[in-house]
């Protein structure tokens, strides 16, 4: 019997995107790909600006649908989900870290924080504050509830995007270049807390171009051209 961390979070099998370009040839930006990412693990999917990364972002976080192919999460299909299921289950299973934070502007930390939690109108209006009080304490942000995203620096807004992500209790955490905005301090900051939540079991799936953010994930999947492409020195 397989152990928890060994069972499958996200399983991509022969998938392919391509866009409709009306009367020229369709535009394939990700072609024949397969992969596996376990529970548990911490994973950067990293390539150049036009790799493909940004789409494998919106298929690995069931933001989109494959053109054909399945992927496949908590061994659901998401091709044959409505729209409306697929919202419910991003909302029970990812968190979402993204690089321009996504906060809402005319709401405050508290009130960002809330709003996974009352989508999925699971918890009481007192336990969803409760809650999203708690990750912002943890988040060293105690001090700046009820402050609105314009009263907040770069990296306290993106300490607001991570309680957010946490707010539902994930399984994964999707980081889409979460220090592109961020100094180099905020930066290590966000990185090392990402390593910490991973050491609690979430499985961290980070889309970046940066180099040196590499050395955080213990697993490098590399995206050339919509291809997966084999690391240096391997077949």
């Amino acid at each position: 019997m397989k152990g928890k961390n060994s069972a499958k979070s996200i399983e991509m099998e022969d998938v392919w995107k391509k866009y409709d370009m009306g009367e020229v040839e369709p535009l394939v930006v990700l072609s024949d790909i397969n992969l596996e990412i376990k529970r548990g693990e911490f994973v950067a999917i990293t390539g150049p600006s036009g790799s493909g990364k940004s789409t494998m972002l919106n298929l690995v976080g069931v933001l989109d649908k494959p053109s054909w192919g399945r992927v496949i999460l908590d061994n659901q299909n998401i091709s044959f989900l409505r729209e409306s299921d697929l919202a419910i289950l991003r909302g029970k299973k990812i968190g979402f870290i993204f690089q321009q934070f996504n906060l809402i502007k005319t709401l405050s930390a508290l009130e960002n924080v809330m709003l996974p939690m009352e989508a999925l109108d699971i918890l009481s209006k007192k336990e969803s504050e409760q809650r999203a009080i708690a990750l912002l304490t943890v988040l060293g942000l105690q001090d700046r509830l009820h402050h609105k995203p314009n009263q907040l620096s770069g990296g306290q807004q993106q300490r607001v995007a991570i309680a957010r992500a946490l707010a539902n209790d994930p399984e994964i955490i999707l980081a889409d270049e979460p220090t592109g905005n961020l100094d180099s301090h905020t930066g290590q900051f966000v990185m090392e807390f990402l390593q910490k939540l991973n050491k609690q079991g979430k499985t961290i799936i980070l889309i970046t171009h940066d180099p040196n953010l590499k050395k955080y994930a213990k697993r490098i999947i590399n995206i050339m051209d919509g291809k997966i492409i084999s690391p240096p020195g391997k077949k």
